[in-house]
């Protein structure tokens, strides 16, 4: 048998080299705002369980909910479902072949960032 030759190939940019782009930082987060939200997901299920099962597994469910943590949880997870929601769109709007563009790319980008931040707050002012 031939023993393989190794070729020299350059190594890939690593992080000390390589500048994250708005487009590639907006694609992480959305995966990451996907995954987050689960959290929230399981802490409603786990109070609507506890509603069900009793005062007493409601009132520890409850507790935990409307505890600093929770809140912050709750709030992050509504930041999440905005960023998310923005991010869907804007990659319906791609895949209607629009918005590829480079300079149009990193401004829907910003958009979703900013847009996820204003709804966020509204949404808090409003419930």
């Amino acid at each position: 048998m031939a023993e393989a030759k190794r070729v020299a190939r350059p190594l890939s940019p690593h992080l000390q080299i390589y500048r994250p782009q708005i487009t590639s930082i907006t694609s992480i987060l959305t995966r990451i705002t996907g995954n987050a939200m689960v959290v929230a997901v399981v802490m409603i299920v786990w109070w609507l369980l506890a509603a069900a099962t009793g005062p007493e597994a409601y009132a520890t469910a409850n507790g935990f909910i409307t505890s600093w943590f929770g809140d912050l949880v709750m709030t992050l997870s509504v930041l999440g479902m905005w960023y998310h929601l923005l991010a869907g769109v804007r990659h319906l709007i791609w895949d209607a072949g629009y918005g590829l563009e480079i300079e149009t790319a990193e401004k829907l980008g910003i958009a979703c960032l900013a847009g996820s931040v204003v709804l966020t707050l509204i949404t808090i002012v409003v419930l």
